[in-house]
């Protein structure tokens, strides 16, 4: 008689959500994952760039078997990591240059609609929206609830695990903790992505090329004044720019931390880009169409990321600013270690295989959560408790150095569960 495989439940369909599926499906569980969408995003959705390292790379080319290479295909190069300061007469200032950065860069709906394609497709449930869970007595199983959007219909799922792949503002990391509140950081930022298929030879593009030499395969990093900005090529021909302003914490609505804007809003931010930024990357803001602001939280390190058979990964697990390249490849890299530890404990043993995995990779986390704080504080030219406000025009060197992304902590450690796996 065949023996009953182990069951996972997921909730959230986002890169978090979809990377668990992989990895625990390749630990030999059944997953079904809970996604309050009507179905996957089509098209080029409102969305953002991210940088992918050489670990996390290397896991999700593990999971795409037999066709690997389908991960290159959709990124592009990101082999140097510079940081420069624009002074008020737009003169760019080399501040800090690593040109041995194995990064690859990658749309955020790309890289999603990659891992989607390559599951199969009976395990999402489309359209349901998550509203509570009850363990059993015994802690042997988990029971989770969710309404149907299109009908209105309560179901519930049945399961040996709970995986929390809801975000930055999880409601069942709420449960476990009625009291945590996300940190504002002190600035938003707008974001945007200029799609400039066939105009390759316009006037915005040959000049962005001119200013900045090495896009299409550097992460550039603006420092102005109290701000700063961060500028990359994606494939298909766009280009990525974030722009970080120090200001009050905005209203948000709703369950997000993105917001749309008005056309006077824009204008606005256009006006003030002209009096920051060098006139290039200027007309490259000002010709992407539907900027939008981000929030930007994070929150202090949590003591524990699992609760009996529920456990926490990706945003929901380490709420983290965006200025050490980190949510993505922590998400990939949380699943890929709890994927081993389900994998090698057995679901009989779930609570051991769950304290390793939080044991493997709490510390790490939070040590990246709050270097990534730090990271973001000094190129806001934010206080600190252990030096002046950074200041670009009159930095040492040992300061620069801290601006690279290769001082970030475990920068290129890789967990011994996975080495032998990879």
């Amino acid at each position: 008689m065949e023996e009953k495989r182990a069951k996972a439940v997921i909730v959230g369909g986002s890169i978090a959500g979809i990377s668990c599926a992989h990895a625990l499906i390749s630990a030999g569980w059944d997953v079904i994952l809970l996604e309050k969408s009507a179905g996957p995003p089509t098209g080029s959705p409102t969305g953002a760039g991210l940088g992918l390292d050489p670990l996390s790379r290397r896991i999700i080319r593990s999971w795409l078997r037999p066709q690997p290479d389908l991960l290159h295909i959709i990124t592009v190069p990101l082999t140097v990591d510079q940081n420069q300061a624009t002074d008020d007469r737009k003169v760019s200032r080399l501040l800090a240059r690593d040109d041995s950065f194995n990064f690859r860069a990658a749309h955020w709906a790309d890289l999603h609609g990659l891992l989607f394609n390559e599951l199969p497709p009976n395990i999402f449930l489309w359209g349901h929206l998550y509203l509570s869970f009850r363990v059993s007595e015994d802690k042997t199983s988990v029971t989770v609830k969710a309404r149907v959007l299109q009908t209105d219909q309560i179901i519930e799922i049945e399961g040996d695990l709970l995986v929390a792949a809801d975000g930055c503002l999880s409601s069942i990391r709420q449960s476990f903790l009625p009291d945590f509140k996300l940190r504002y950081s002190g600035y938003c930022a707008w974001r945007g992505i200029l799609d400039f298929s066939g105009k390759e030879n316009s006037e915005t593009i040959q000049g962005i090329r001119r200013a900045y030499p090495d896009l299409g395969k550097c992460l550039y990093f603006d420092l102005g004044y109290g701000t700063h900005s961060v500028f990359y090529e994606l494939l298909n021909e766009r280009l990525n720019w974030i722009w970080y302003i120090n200001q009050p914490e905005p209203e948000m609505k709703g369950n997000s931390v993105t917001m749309k804007v008005s056309n006077d809003m824009i204008m606005n931010m256009h006006q003030e880009a002209e009096k920051v930024w060098v006139p290039e990357l200027v007309r490259v803001i000002k010709e992407t169409k539907e900027p939008f602001i981000n929030a930007i939280y994070d929150s202090d390190p949590l003591k524990q990321i699992f609760w009996s058979n529920v456990v926490l990964i990706g945003d929901a697990a380490h709420p983290t600013t965006p200025h050490g390249l980190r949510s993505t490849n922590m998400s990939i890299l949380d699943v890929a270690v709890l994927g081993k530890c389900l994998d090698k404990w057995g679901a009989d043993n779930l609570i051991s295989a769950l304290e390793e995995y939080q044991s493997i990779r709490l510390p790490v986390t939070s040590k990246q959560v709050l270097h990534s704080r730090r990271l973001g504080r000094i190129k806001q030219g934010l206080t600190l408790p252990d030096c002046e406000p950074f200041n670009p025009k009159t930095a040492s060197p040992e300061e620069c150095r801290e601006l690279q992304q290769e001082v970030m902590p475990f920068f290129s450690d890789i967990p011994s569960l996975l080495v032998s796996a990879l």
